[in-house]
């Protein structure tokens, strides 16, 4: 189902070959598992060396039974010189390498075995290059939408009286993985633990986490400052559920809010309102648009409701309504007030102007969408308006 096609490998591997080329460098390593799979189909422990033309090749150390014909077994990187020259390849001495994600003694340890080549971070680039889908990546992303959105479904069946949060989600976790949720989602960059997505009931929505998340949450250890924590689903609070989309390799990412016996008129306004941004976005943007005037009319929207106090937190307030998605839930674009970043055709971006009310908790939904010439087409396809549990 998975398997990459022959055409996907080509495309990706010849608009990474040309970036090699303008940034002026004699090869390009890759070593994150993200873009080994984006470009191989598969992810192993070694390096991936590029070079501006040509085959790639692969110098794997784990595993030992990958069958294809570009791998050479290594036990460490001081072996890939002496089997370069054996082929009939100089030693790079520009390399592009994933510095965002390769650690310092790694990346030290393979510019000492090449030889002290010059050496320039392309961890930038893959992920912009990355961030414009393909069909085939985007197809997808609709399948593992299609599937997310058939499990949030199944949401109120699972909650019983009396239930604390932690205790449905762990309902909810069941029946992902039973519709083929591979459980941990990948993200990008530092202080970005999670596993398999964070729901926010009540009071425990204001807790600021150090996570680079929209919302935080306490989460049930120090050691895991984030989402649920424990809390019981009283009558009267919300409950906000923000689970994986990781259906498939390129993932989808959708929230959906939900009353418990009942809440107050606030909430059902500051929820709608929340759609009602959705709604405005759809209907005045299209291809070419600016992150930054995303932000600002969700903003504007905001203020004329009188929401901003409680806008993307209390405590502490995100910066961001919205973000790209793909291999990984936090690529490129990231829609922020001051973002330079334009929406090109083939970008999918998730949607998320979320509120936080003191004494009720978080409501708002969250949506991912594909950027298309003439406008965006939502592929998280779920009931919208705050559905009570009871």
């Amino acid at each position: 189902m998975n398997k990459l096609p022959l055409y996907e490998a080509d495309s990706r591997l010849k608009r990474v070959q040309q970036t090699i080329t303008e940034m002026e460098a004699d090869a390009c390593i890759i070593t994150s598992s993200v873009n080994q799979y984006w470009l191989c189909g598969f992810i192993f422990d070694g390096f991936m060396f590029l070079f501006p033309e040509g085959d790639p090749i692969l110098f794997v150390k784990r595993p030992s039974n990958i069958v294809d014909e570009r791998a050479k077994q290594i036990r460490k990187p001081e072996q890939i010189p002496d089997m370069l020259r054996e082929i009939g390849i100089s030693l790079p001495k520009r390399i592009l390498v994933e510095a965002d994600q390769l650690s310092f003694s790694a990346a030290t340890r393979l510019q000492a075995a090449l030889g002290m080549p010059e050496t320039k971070n392309i961890s930038g680039e893959v992920r912009k290059i990355r961030s414009v889908k393909s069909e085939y990546e985007l197809e997808q992303m609709r399948e593992s939408a299609r599937i997310h959105a058939y499990v949030y479904e199944l949401i109120p069946s699972l909650y019983r009286e009396g239930m604390t949060d932690l205790e449905l989600q762990i309902e909810i976790e069941r029946q992902m993985r039973l519709h083929g949720s591979v459980g941990i989602f990948r993200s990008f960059g530092e202080n970005m633990d999670i596993f398999m997505g964070s729901m926010l009931a009540g009071d425990n929505a204001q807790a600021a986490s150090p996570y680079d998340y929209a919302l935080g949450g306490a989460g049930i250890s120090p050691l895991l400052p984030l989402g649920a924590n424990g809390t019981v689903l009283l009558p009267g609070t919300t409950l906000m559920v923000d689970m994986a989309g990781n259906y498939r390799p390129w993932m989808d990412d959708m929230t959906r809010t939900f009353a418990i016996e009942h809440t107050p008129d606030m909430a059902y306004k500051a929820h709608q309102v929340s759609i009602d941004i959705h709604n405005a976005i759809m209907k005045n943007f299209r291809a070419g648009a600016l992150c930054s005037e995303l932000y600002l009319l969700a903003e504007e929207i905001v203020n004329q409701n009188g929401l901003a106090p409680y806008f993307m937190g209390t405590i502490q307030q995100a910066q961001f309504i919205g973000h790209g998605v793909g291999l990984e839930i936090n690529e490129p674009p990231v829609l922020t007030p001051r973002s330079r970043e334009v929406l090109e055709p083939g970008i999918a971006f998730a949607l998320e102007p979320k509120f936080v009310l003191p004494g009720i908790g978080a409501v708002g939904i969250e949506n991912t969408y594909v950027v298309h010439e003439s406008g965006f087409e939502k592929i998280t396809l779920c009931e919208e308006a705050m559905i009570v549990l009871s």
